[in-house]
């Protein structure tokens, strides 16, 4: 584990970069939020982004995704330029599941896959408890049943890289380890590089391969899981728990 101001970059190949921004400033209307950033993502490489509330991962994600225009710095989104847009990115494999749910509710299950352009049949490959609930209104499945709908989607595109921002937002446990597990088995069987912000630090770190740690909006702290695991009381301490002044969106 290694603090951001004396490590080098030690990830191999550029040409299996789905991901990577230098020196990046993102925020709102022109006033940085995040600043100079220092992150990569590899395919098949799960990445976790963990933070106190307000650490600026929210925002960091939006500016990943083209929600956000870069403020300062360089952003490479699967080899576009750090200005496309979210649309002109999910052309080239993104996908990217925010923080709030993203599900019609309306519609059922079923129609939600369909207006998303993902065959029912791909989303039940993944989430095989999703089959039973094609024909009822997504309004009507529980929080853990909406995400996997929303995971499901998302995945069933075959993307390259995958932005989850939040997954487990207000999930049981139990849960929240089956959304995992599946982000995982992307990465593993289909190549998907991930980009994880997450609330439930010790189980991310059963997943994930790397792990950048925020906190007033700089990456204060980088290294394996492995290593964030082994000394994880401590980043707790240190970056984990919001302290006076960290209220910056995100």
């Amino acid at each position: 584990m290694t603090t951001t101001e004396n490590t080098a970059a030690r990830t191999p190949a550029a040409e299996a970069t789905v991901l990577e921004c230098s020196g990046l400033d993102a925020g709102y209307g022109g006033a940085v939020v995040c600043r100079g950033l220092d992150l990569r993502v590899r395919a098949g490489e799960v990445v976790a982004l963990i933070g106190a509330n307000g650490a600026g991962k929210s925002t960091t994600m939006l500016t990943v995704a083209g929600e956000l225009a870069p403020l300062g710095g360089r952003l490479s989104v699967l080899g576009s330029d750090g200005r496309a847009s979210l649309a002109s990115r999910a052309r080239l494999g993104l996908s990217y599941v925010t923080e709030e749910r993203s599900v019609i509710m309306g519609l059922t299950a079923a129609e939600n896959l369909k207006l998303a352009g993902v065959r029912a049949d791909a989303a039940c490959a993944i989430f095989p408890e999703l089959r039973a609930l094609l024909g009822r209104p997504a309004g009507l499945l529980s929080g853990g049943e909406q995400q996997m709908l929303t995971l499901a989607r998302a995945l069933a595109r075959d993307p390259r890289l995958l932005l989850a921002d939040e997954l487990s937002l207000g999930l049981a446990p139990q849960i929240v380890s089956r959304l995992l597990a599946v982000v995982r088995e992307a990465a593993d069987a289909r190549g998907v590089g991930v980009l994880l912000v997450e609330q439930h630090v010790r189980q991310v770190l059963q997943v994930a391969d790397r792990v950048y740690v925020m906190r007033r909006g700089k990456v204060i702290v980088e290294g394996t899981a492995g290593e964030i695991a082994a000394d994880l009381d401590a980043v707790q301490r240190a970056y984990l728990s919001a302290a006076p002044g960290d209220e910056t969106p995100g």
